[in-house]
Formats: C-alpha cells, sequence, structure tokens
C-alpha cells in the first residue's frame, strides 16, 4: 500500500545511509563506522603488563630485607655465616641502648659489629673495659691510641656500612675464647673525647 505521496511506507530510507544531496547510497552497508568505545588488544596488554610490574615492585621493596641479606636480617653483610641475635651482646654485656645504624659480619666464630653510640663512655666502663674512676684515654688503663690518623678510614674486611673514622682509641678485654674488642672514633678536636655519636667497631667470638 503507497501514501498519497507514491512513496511505500514500508521502506522509508535510513537516515546515515544518505549521501551528501540526501539521496540514499545503495553501498551504505560497506562504509566503515568509526568503533567508539573500544579498546584495542594492545592497549589491554599494557594496562596489565603495568598493574603486574607495580606489583612486583611493591614485593620485592616489601621482600628487599629477606632476598638481598644473609638470614632476611637487614644487618648482616654479605658473607656472614651466623645469625646474631635482635639484642646483640659482645662478652656477655649487650651493646648500648642507643645503638643504631648496626652491621655486622660474622665468619669462622668472629663476629665483626659497627654502630653508633653516645653511650660509650658509660658502655665500657660497665662491660669492664675501663676501672670504674679512670680516664677513658689513660694508656696504662685498657685504652690505647689506634692507628688511623685524622680522617682516615677503615673498614674490617668483609663488613659493610660506614667505615671508622680516625683518630680512634682502642679498647681490649681478655675474655675465653676470643678476645673482646672496641675500636671507637676520637673527637677530631679534643684528644680526651669521643665523637658524638661514635662509630665503634666490636669484635668478638660467637657460638
Amino acid at each position: 500500500m503507497r501514501s498519497e505521496g507514491g512513496e511505500d511506507p514500508g521502506f522509508l530510507p535510513d537516515p546515515e545511509g544518505l549521501d551528501e544531496e540526501g539521496a540514499w547510497s545503495e553501498f551504505a552497508e560497506d562504509v566503515p563506522r568509526p568503533a567508539s568505545g573500544r579498546v584495542g588488544p594492545l592497549s589491554c596488554l599494557a594496562f596489565v603488563v603495568a598493574v603486574v610490574g607495580l606489583v612486583a615492585g611493591g614485593v620485592l621493596w616489601v621482600l628487599q630485607d629477606q632476598l638481598f641479606h644473609p638470614f632476611g636480617d637487614a644487618r648482616a653483610c654479605k658473607g656472614s655465616d651466623t645469625m646474631l641475635p635482635p639484642v646483640i651482646s659482645a662478652g656477655g654485656t649487650a651493646l648500648p641502648a642507643d645503638a643504631s645504624d648496626i652491621h655486622y659480619v660474622t665468619r669462622a666464630g668472629v663476629a665483626r659489629v659497627s654502630f653508633l653510640s653516645d653511650r660509650m663512655p658509660d658502655h665500657l666502663r660497665r662491660a669492664g673495659f675501663v676501672t670504674k674512676g679512670t680516664s677513658l684515654f689513660d694508656r696504662g688503663d685498657g685504652g690505647s691510641s689506634y692507628g688511623l690518623g685524622p680522617d682516615e678510614r677503615e673498614l674490617p674486611e668483609g663488613l659493610c656500612g660506614p667505615a671508622l673514622r680516625g683518630p680512634a682509641w682502642r679498647y681490649d678485654r681478655p675474655g675465653p675464647g676470643t678476645a673482646v674488642t672496641f675500636t671507637v672514633e676520637g673527637s677530631p678536636v679534643d684528644g680526651n673525647a669521643f665523637r658524638t655519636p661514635a662509630r665503634v667497631v666490636a669484635s668478638f667470638g660467637v657460638g
């Protein structure tokens, strides 16, 4: 049935099939249309790779102590063969309570521990290195000037972290097995004082 204008209402042209002059194009079905809202496979792949990279990086950051240090202990230097306890004792006396920036290496039954502390005067007396009431810098009672010139640096073999700076003082205490030794940074301007804080290298037997 046709309308009065002679057009068949059942075959109205699709507006998208009209050409520039409004005429119906029989090739309208062959014209590609933009794929709005679609994400290409390469974009998806890039997103997945980015997510995996972020997750892997986060895991490495969380587990870095376990992955890159012996025994999973961030204080332990490469090559250590014995794990030291959380509270380190040298010759039966715990390190000063304020000890920080601790690094250690253990090899063949000997531990070398490096740390920073402001409490070495009290610690040396408490641990029996210097007789109570005696000067820490009295060469006749426990302490001796260590052969390290001003601003010279020394780091025992295998020990990681910052080096010990001169001048320095050494304190020895005999004991069963390996003797206990503390080498402490001295003040570069006062021959009767330590640096504040002072770096200390302790050596003692373990195991």
